[in-house]
């Protein structure tokens, strides 16, 4: 009996260890990681106006609803 409950034991040791890197991946990691991906296809889809050696440009996203969005880009010709 006592083997029996010294597995149960690390059955629930190990079940809540899962679950609090599950809620601490999709409280702290996830939201940075989907603005990231939000952000860049924003950058990809807009229209950019760069100054010349600027490491940023402003640019103009046009959203599904033909909002148009002022936003701030990294340089495509700085990236390399």
């Amino acid at each position: 009996m006592k083997e029996a409950t010294g597995e149960l034991n690390m059955t629930v040791i190990t079940v809540v260890a899962i679950a609090a890197i599950a809620a601490f991946f999709y409280a702290v990691i996830w939201p940075a990681i989907k603005t990231n991906l939000l952000n860049t296809t924003k950058c990809n889809s807009a229209v950019c106006s760069c100054d010349a050696g600027a490491k940023t440009c402003k640019c103009t996203y046009l959203d599904e609803e033909g909002n148009e969005e002022e936003i701030t880009c990294k340089n495509p010709d700085k990236q390399k």
